[in-house]
């Protein structure tokens, strides 16, 4: 039986990987191989910390598996969502060295994300300004969230599971958003992508993500979409769901 693909798993900003922790348990049960990746942006405020250090991140976790030979699926969520796609630049049927000893990326599932573009930053694919529920607080190089999280994110979740999460909340580095983007790679084009859409999201509105779906799709990306009647974080709410989804896109990335 061929070797089963690597998972990686980026959160988005403001979350650790441990938002992915449901799918994770899951897919290890079934005897996948799990990879977390924490991003720099959720650990320091420092403006020497930006989007391009994210993209590093990953693409390191992505060479670890490549490097061993191992095929890798990336599961990415809301603002990871650009930095996994650049993140496969060299590591893609497109873009890799073929000599068949080296793993590459073979798909991506991205939940409640868009598509990035090449030099363009998180803040300019938002019209230079957040979205509604978050603020730029330049002096303190920060991305505030201004709403009540439960409202922006968990609101489909359990009272006490729901602040659980917002007590796991980081601070999330502005210079995320806003430097570092001549890394940016449109891996999206590369591979397979399967795509997540959350019908209740009031963080990242359904409507903006059919828009951006569209997008691809009319420059060529080849995209299978799912809509899960859920909030922002479908892993933390709808994790059985999630894992079904994610079973059939490894199934079509591999066959």
């Amino acid at each position: 039986m061929a070797q089963k693909p690597s998972l990686i798993f980026v959160p988005g900003a403001w979350h650790s990987p441990e938002c992915w922790g449901k799918i994770m348990s899951a897919m290890e049960a079934k005897e996948f191989k799990c990879i977390p990746v924490a991003l720099p942006t959720n650990q320091s405020t420092s403006t020497d910390v930006n989007y391009s250090h994210d993209v590093k991140a990953v693409a390191d976790a992505i060479a670890g598996e490549a490097s061993q030979g191992l095929d890798v699926v990336i599961l990415v969520h809301s603002y990871a969502g650009p930095v996994g796609q650049s993140a496969m630049r060299g590591f893609t049927s497109k873009t890799a060295d073929t000599d068949g000893k080296t793993g590459r990326v073979i798909g991506l599932f991205n939940v409640a994300t868009g598509f990035v573009r090449e030099g363009a930053s998180f803040l300019d694919a938002l019209g230079g300004k957040p979205l509604p529920t978050c603020e730029a607080d330049y002096e303190n190089n920060l991305m505030v969230i201004k709403v009540d999280p439960i409202d922006m994110m968990y609101h489909d979740l359990p009272t006490e599971e729901a602040e659980y999460w917002v007590g796991k909340l980081s601070k999330h580095a502005l210079t995320g958003s806003t430097e570092g983007y001549e890394v940016t790679y449109e891996g999206w084009r590369d591979v397979p992508v399967w795509q997540v859409m959350t019908k209740d999201d009031r963080a990242y509105p359904y409507e903006a993500q059919k828009m951006l779906v569209r997008g691809a799709e009319k420059v060529g990306a080849d995209v299978t979409k799912r809509i899960i009647d859920s909030a922002h974080l479908p892993m933390l709410s709808k994790p059985d769901e999630i894992v079904g989804i994610l079973e059939e896109a490894i199934q079509a990335f591999t066959s």
